[in-house]
């Protein structure tokens, strides 16, 4: 016998049998339940999607409980242990690891795809010179579609697997310009020997040197940070790239929005707040003051505690290895010491332990960042750089799944009924609505 949900409608006395796969009920299956027959049926109240499915997908699995996040089956831990960030990216589109032969037609047509349209260059040099990194990304990169026109026929494989090779490739350069032109400095453009890491460490930092040679050590940390920022299941961006996608726009569009979507400080602040926490901390010792503050209700601990993870971040723990790799290389940040030392009292601490807040992604990612030379404003964008990969594949899954339709969510209308207008002189004043 299947899975069933029964369900009383105290209402009117009504049972109801719901069937329930893979773990949910279909949300349709409530409009049956009505008090009469002019009824429009119940629905499900879900503020924020905190209990909802809105697609069934193959490609990220996470169980916050326990701690653990896979691409495609693969652990997190393997993948950023023994693969690359391009090779990751091809098993989130492709949903398999490549052959040797699958890998070097990837990597080669992301290669020479990097170069972006020098009226993009003239585009990006609109810009007032303090635009923020991110607001000229999600601008250039929605421009693109203007680029390739044919990136409208999204249900052509052979097109839709150039868009996502195009986006992929172009996603750093977009990002360098934006960079160097924040700064006032020239464009470097790409460099076809470099790795995709490589590549992109050179059009940042290059300056007069007839060849930049990244530094291996940072050039394999951010191909890591990288691998574990390639995909997240259905975060906001994520959600933002389906819902625009599913009106059937080109890809870059969609992107537009969910880079538009991760621009957000809720999405992806966090790095950034946790470096101005622990600057404002400052030192060892008052950090067990801090922690009583927090305590007692006057500020947040940054970088602990995820809406999925009720555990240790899989990400963090590989994060804070590489973190010390980095710093061979660049000098030890002071502020690794202070973070530290507030990650032990912390997770020592049963009010943080009761609470579930364990350090997440982003505790040492933006302390990584800063040494590395990046601003905090550049913080988003290497944040979509990666996440590149995770959105082109949601889209291509939204895309190719039957269930999926244009997303329409609906409401609990609250507002007036029926009220007849009345002329200007007639009116009373009233209060404002929010």
């Amino acid at each position: 016998m299947a899975d069933t949900l029964t369900i009383t409608d105290n209402r009117t006395g009504r049972t109801y049998e719901v069937p329930i796969d893979d773990g949910a009920v279909r949300a349709m299956e409530f409009r049956q339940i009505k008090v009469s027959d002019d009824d429009f049926g119940l629905m499900v109240y879900d503020p924020a999607f905190m209990n909802t499915a809105s697609c069934k997908s193959r490609i990220t699995y996470i169980d916050g409980d326990k701690g653990i996040l896979r691409y495609r089956g693969y652990p997190i831990e393997q993948l950023a242990e023994q693969s690359n960030y391009l090779e990751v990216a091809y098993l989130i589109v492709n949903g398999e690891l490549p052959t040797r032969e699958q890998y070097d037609r990837w990597v080669h047509d992301i290669t020479y795809r990097t170069l972006i349209h020098e009226n993009i260059k003239k585009f990006v040099d609109g810009f007032h010179h303090d635009a923020h990194p991110m607001g000229m990304l999600v601008s250039t990169v929605a421009a693109l579609s203007t680029f390739y026109p044919e990136s409208k026929h999204i249900f052509d494989e052979e097109t839709r697997r150039l868009q996502i090779i195009r986006l992929i490739a172009k996603m750093p350069t977009l990002a360098a310009f934006a960079y160097r032109h924040s700064l006032g400095q020239p464009y470097v453009y790409p460099d076809n020997d470099l790795s995709f890491t490589g590549n992109l460490l050179n059009m940042l930092y290059k300056m007069s040197e007839a060849k930049y040679q990244p530094h291996p050590v940072l050039e394999r940390a951010l191909d890591v940070l990288f691998i574990l920022h390639a995909d997240h299941e259905q975060n906001c961006s994520a959600n933002a790239m389906r819902a625009v996608g599913s009106s059937h726009p080109d890809p870059f569009s969609a992107i537009a929005a969910a880079c538009a979507a991760l621009y957000g400080p809720l999405h992806c602040g966090a790095n950034e707040e946790v470096l101005r926490m622990l600057t404002q901390i400052g030192s060892l010792d008052r950090i067990p003051a801090f922690i009583e503050r927090v305590k007692g209700g006057e500020g947040l601990l940054m970088g602990f505690g995820h809406r999925i993870y009720k555990n240790y971040d899989p990400r963090a723990s590989i994060i804070k290895e590489m973190a010390h790799q980095v710093f061979e290389v660049t000098g030890r940040n002071p502020l690794l010491d202070i973070a530290l030392e507030l990650e032990r009292i912390a997770l020592e601490d049963e009010y943080f332990i009761k609470r579930k807040l364990y350090p997440n992604v982003d505790f040492y990612s933006g302390i990584i960042y800063q040494s590395m030379g990046f601003p905090v404003e550049m913080f988003p964008v290497l944040f979509a750089i990666p996440r590149t990969a995770g959105w082109v594949a949601q889209w291509q899954e939204m895309l190719l799944d039957s269930e999926q339709k244009i997303a329409r969510p609906r409401q609990l209308y609250l507002g007036y009924d029926q009220r007849d207008y009345l002329p200007t002189g007639q009116r009373e004043k009233q209060s404002a609505v929010a």
